[in-house]
């Protein structure tokens, strides 16, 4: 939804109570009477589809109680999520989940942020990181190549993962629809990575994941 600038005569006492509830709502001037006029019109505004994916989430998460503790800010366009390992100290990682206001190939794109003085758990999530790549391009690499899916951007530098996604193109991607379908993708990845780094000692490990995966895969989660 494209925005244009324009000039508006106020008054003074209503440009200061607006700003006064932009700053509690932790937004600004325009985003807080863009959103009042959308209301007041039945406007849906992009960050009004966002704000509704996100509750839709953090409800998901609150109700089915995986582990996954997530925090949504009203009217920002991330949000993230905090998850705590099973390994020595029970470190944690965060997970943030940016929508773009204006999606083009991409919908959004999921963080995986984590820090530890641990070099044995840095490489182990490290490894985890790759083989996760390599498992969705060996599973989803025909669907990226019909056009089916998007092909992700992936990026892994210290102390961060980050994946592009963006729904399936013959999917419903209502609301609620495209908050089931992250939820279930964030907790497939939270469940994969902690199996995996239980186990990433074993010679198999990779291929106990891969199994995993594939049957995430048949019921249908995962395909961002």
């Amino acid at each position: 939804m494209h925005k244009s600038l324009y000039s508006l005569m106020l008054m003074d006492e209503l440009v200061d109570r607006v700003d006064r509830l932009a700053a509690e709502q932790g937004t600004n001037r325009s985003n807080l009477v863009n959103q009042i006029l959308a209301q007041y019109l039945s406007v849906t505004t992009p960050e009004m589809r966002i704000g509704s994916v996100f509750r839709q989430i953090e409800s998901l998460m609150n109700e089915e109680l995986t582990g996954i503790v997530p925090f949504v800010n009203p009217h920002q366009l991330t949000m993230s999520m905090k998850s705590s390992l099973a390994y020595k100290y029970r470190p944690t990682i965060k997970y943030e989940l940016e929508m773009f206001r204006t999606p083009h190939e991409a919908a959004g794109r999921l963080s995986v942020v984590f820090r530890s003085q641990s070099e044995a758990l840095v490489a182990a999530m490290n490894d985890f990181f790759r083989l996760w790549i390599g498992l969705e391009e060996k599973y989803l690499g025909s669907a990226y190549e019909r056009g089916l899916l998007e092909r992700p951007d992936y990026e892994l530098y210290e102390g961060r993962f980050t994946r592009t996604f963006a729904p399936p193109q013959d999917r419903d991607n209502d609301e609620r629809s495209l908050g089931r379908a992250l939820n279930d993708y964030i907790n497939m990845f939270d469940r994969l990575l902690k199996e995996y780094l239980a186990c990433h000692t074993e010679r198999d490990a990779a291929q106990q994941i891969e199994l995993k995966y594939r049957d995430y895969l048949n019921r249908g989660v995962g395909l961002l």
